[in-house]
């Protein structure tokens, strides 16, 4: 078993047989057109919780460490594990996005025209839905730029490098902010009246 673990694509590899054989063991007969929505909805909510796990570690985790870690050892963090997190922080926000779009826009209801205009009764999954576009914007736009001149994987002069990494600090601070309202969005619109 150790060989299994102990290997992130073997692991992973044996999460996808397991839940091959889940899909076909439980759904086989069930695989039609509303399916392909139902499986979207899954991955959507794999990549978000990537997505949201990796702004929780950082604003949890990395961000209040790192002062506390000393300087001969902030490069095994800033060289290795930071360019490695924001990687996948940055395409998971993307694959939460895109499958966020495809869920709107396949199964019985197609609602995304809706919920981006607040359309009645589609309010609540709307404001999750721009509270996720604007975090995802942010991430693109806002963090990853910064934290490139932060980590020194762009040039940058030393105060340019600290101004960054704090605009980077502020943006994901943002996001965080953002998150707690916009989870709650999406968990609630189908349960709660709008």
């Amino acid at each position: 078993m150790g060989k299994i673990l102990g290997n992130l694509n073997t692991a992973l590899a044996l999460g996808v047989v397991l839940l091959l054989a889940t899909m076909f063991g439980l759904h086989h007969g069930e695989m039609d057109e509303l399916y392909i929505n139902w499986w979207f909805r899954f991955f959507h909510v794999i990549s978000g919780v990537l997505w949201i796990g990796l702004l929780y570690y950082f604003n949890f985790v990395q961000i209040p460490t790192m002062p506390k870690v000393p300087a001969e050892l902030k490069p095994g963090v800033s060289k290795y594990i930071a360019p490695e997190a924001l990687f996948w922080f940055r395409w998971a926000a993307v694959a939460t996005l895109l499958t966020g779009i495809v869920v709107a826009e396949t199964g019985a209801e197609r609602y995304l025209v809706a919920a981006l205009s607040f359309q009645e009764g589609y309010r609540v999954i709307g404001l999750g839905m721009w509270l996720g576009i604007i975090m995802a914007a942010n991430v693109w736009f806002v963090i990853w730029p910064n934290q490139q001149k932060a980590l020194g994987l762009k040039p940058a002069e030393d105060d340019v490098k600290a101004k960054a990494a704090r605009t980077a600090m502020l943006a994901s601070r943002t996001n965080l902010v953002l998150s707690i309202p916009m989870l709650y969005c999406m968990v609630t619109q189908f349960y709660l009246p709008q």
